[in-house]
């Protein structure tokens, strides 16, 4: 049986995971893969992959550029999920544009150069972001908004992750315990504990763990794609390896900050 593992032993986030999956493809097919993703038509979005190195292992960084501004990842989570304010609390006064649930499903349904198949799992893991913000801050799904950039951002990293777990379809995918790190995490409306509300209530029902890793390494949209596509979670299975995958996030830490993704036979 065709399986993929993803070892979450430094969390998970959108864009490593993209990068892990991306490395599972054969070599010469990875360019022609972050053309298409550059051909899909989310609005000012462009990727680019670029090699990184982490405690001496090679893996790749999936970069995403918004109208050609790229988020440093601390400043890319606090837009992915704190800057998902509630109009009725800042109004639009301060110039930024900003994208409801609704004008996301009008990106993916209306914009999307994508399988029905590859919309339909999109449209899911934004469902848990939105209902997940919604309990978190205790207002209706309708009233969460998501900033621009954060918002273009993840729905790029979704839609690459979704995009890949289509183009590699295995029949199982089970994903390790997850560390979430440990500490706070400076956003929009204060200082909150990690994980933060939004991607503790995601990750409800999944094995997670904190630990002497001080900073947020699980973000909502990591938790996510991880709780929409895991056929379980627990130990890495028996299985005969045929590929390995490292995405890698943009922070050091003195572990190496990358997901693993391992796909093989079991």
């Amino acid at each position: 049986m065709k399986t993929l593992y993803l070892d979450c032993n430094m969390g998970a986030a959108g864009d490593m995971l993209s990068a892990a999956l991306l490395e599972l493809l054969p070599p010469e097919e990875r360019p022609g893969f972050i053309d298409e993703l550059n051909a899909l038509g989310i609005p000012g979005v462009e990727f680019t992959a670029q090699p990184s190195v982490k405690c001496g292992i090679t893996g790749t960084h999936m970069e995403v550029s918004v109208n050609g501004h790229t988020e440093g990842e601390e400043h890319h989570h606090e837009h992915e999920h704190h800057e998902h304010e509630h109009h009725h609390e800042h109004g639009h006064t301060h110039g930024h544009h900003h994208s409801g649930m609704h004008d996301i499903e009008h990106i993916v349904s209306g914009h999307l150069n994508v399988s029905e198949k590859v919309k339909s799992d999109v449209l899911a893991v934004y469902g848990l972001i939105a209902q997940a913000e919604s309990h978190a801050h205790g207002v209706p799904v309708t009233e969460i908004h998501f900033h621009e950039v954060g918002a273009m951002d993840a729905v790029a990293d979704v839609t690459a992750v979704c995009l890949l777990m289509d183009r590699l379809s295995p029949e199982q995918v089970i994903v390790s315990p997850v560390h979430v790190g440990s500490g706070q995490v400076r956003c929009a409306h204060g200082i909150l504990p990690v994980p933060a509300p939004a991607t503790a209530h995601i990750l409800t029902g999944v094995p997670i763990y904190g630990g002497e890793i001080e900073g947020e390494l699980c973000t909502p949209t990591g938790a996510a794609l991880l709780k929409h596509f895991a056929t379980k979670f627990g130990g890495m299975p028996i299985m005969t390896l045929l590929q390995v995958g490292y995405g890698m996030g943009s922070k050091d830490f003195e572990a190496a900050n990358c997901v693993r993704a391992m796909l093989g036979e079991a």
